[in-house]
C-alpha cells in the first residue's frame, strides 16, 4: 500500500486547490472501489464481464482496469505515462491479479485485428493527439459486433470537467486560458507532461463526435439517453429529480435531456458498436 501511495502522490499535488481534495485523493487512492456506475454500464451492454477479452485503452491509475479483473475480465491496460504503467501493475498487485500493462499510444495500438471483444476508453480521447487515428484503431482491434464504451467532452460544457470553472467552454480558448491562470487552476510545474493546457485538449459538439465514429463503421448510443428511454437514470440531486419527474409528466424529458446535452452537460458517456 506504501510504495502505492507513494507513486501516485506526484501525480495528485497539483489538484490541491479542490475544496474536496481530501476525499478526491483517496478516491484516487483507492480507485477500484469506485468503479461500480462505470462497470454497471459495461456489464449493460456487454453482459457478465467473466471471460470478457478487454482493452482499457488510456487505463490511467488503473482503476477501472482492476476493478474489471476483480470482476474475472481478461483485461489488458494500455497506458502512455510510463509512471502511470507502474500504478497499474501495483494496484493489480494489491489483489494478486495478472493484468497485462503496455506503455503504448491510442494512435498506434500493439496489437492485432479483431483482438478483444470490448474496449473502454474512459476520460482518454480528449487527451489524444489525433481523436481520428485513435479511433480508426479502435475499429480495427475490435472485433465484429464488440463494443467500445468512451467518454468525450462538450465542447459547450458549462463547468469544466477539468478545470472546474463555469463558462469557460463559451469563451475564446485564450481569454479561457488566462482565467485558467489568474484563478490558479493552472497544472504548470506539475508531474504532467501530457496534454493539460485547454486549447490543446480535444472537446466535441455531440453530433460532429458521432460524426466522426460513424466514419469508422461506428453505431454510437447514448447511455444516459438509453438509461433514460428505460427508466434507469437515476439523477444525483433530489432538485434534479423532482424536475425530471415534472418534464416525464408532460412528455418533455427526453427533449429536455437532448438539450442540455448539446448546451450544459460537461461529458458524452458513448457506446460504439462495431458493425459485423
Amino acid at each position: 500500500m506504501q510504495e502505492l501511495e507513494t507513486a501516485i502522490e506526484p501525480w495528485l499535488m497539483h489538484m490541491q486547490w479542490r475544496r474536496d481534495y481530501a476525499q478526491w485523493r483517496e478516491r484516487r487512492l483507492h480507485q477500484e472501489q469506485y468503479q461500480a456506475e462505470r462497470l454497471a454500464m459495461l456489464r449493460d451492454t456487454v453482459g457478465k464481464l467473466g471471460g470478457l477479452r478487454l482493452l482499457d485503452l488510456g487505463a490511467g491509475m488503473g482503476g477501472f482496469a482492476v476493478a474489471a479483473a476483480r470482476e474475472g475480465a481478461q483485461v489488458t491496460a494500455c497506458e502512455y505515462n510510463p509512471a502511470y504503467c507502474q500504478i497499474i501493475a501495483l494496484r493489480a498487485a494489491r489483489y494478486n491479479l495478472h493484468v497485462p500493462v503496455l506503455n503504448a499510444a491510442g494512435e498506434t495500438l500493439p496489437f492485432p485485428e479483431a483482438h478483444f471483444e470490448a474496449v473502454t476508453a474512459w476520460d482518454v480521447i480528449e487527451h489524444v493527439q489525433d481523436p481520428a487515428r485513435v479511433l480508426g484503431e479502435l475499429a480495427r482491434v475490435l472485433r465484429p459486433g464488440g463494443t467500445v464504451l468512451l467518454t468525450a467532452i462538450n465542447r459547450r460544457a458549462w463547468i469544466d470537467p477539468h478545470y472546474h470553472l463555469a463558462g469557460i467552454n463559451w469563451l475564446p480558448r485564450p481569454v479561457a486560458e488566462q482565467i485558467i491562470g489568474w484563478r490558479g487552476r493552472s497544472k504548470q510545474g506539475a508531474a504532467f507532461r501530457d496534454m493539460q493546457r485547454l486549447s490543446a485538449m480535444h472537446y466535441f459538439h455531440y453530433p460532429e463526435f458521432v460524426r466522426l465514429c460513424n466514419q469508422y463503421g461506428f453505431r454510437v448510443y447514448d447511455l444516459r439517453e438509453a438509461q433514460l428511454k428505460a427508466g434507469t437514470f437515476v439523477s444525483r440531486k433530489a432538485s434534479r429529480r423532482a424536475v425530471r419527474t415534472a418534464l416525464r409528466a408532460v412528455g418533455l424529458e427526453g427533449v429536455a435531456y437532448r438539450a442540455q446535452r448539446r448546451w450544459y452537460v460537461g461529458m458524452f458517456e458513448l457506446a460504439l458498436t462495431k458493425g459485423n
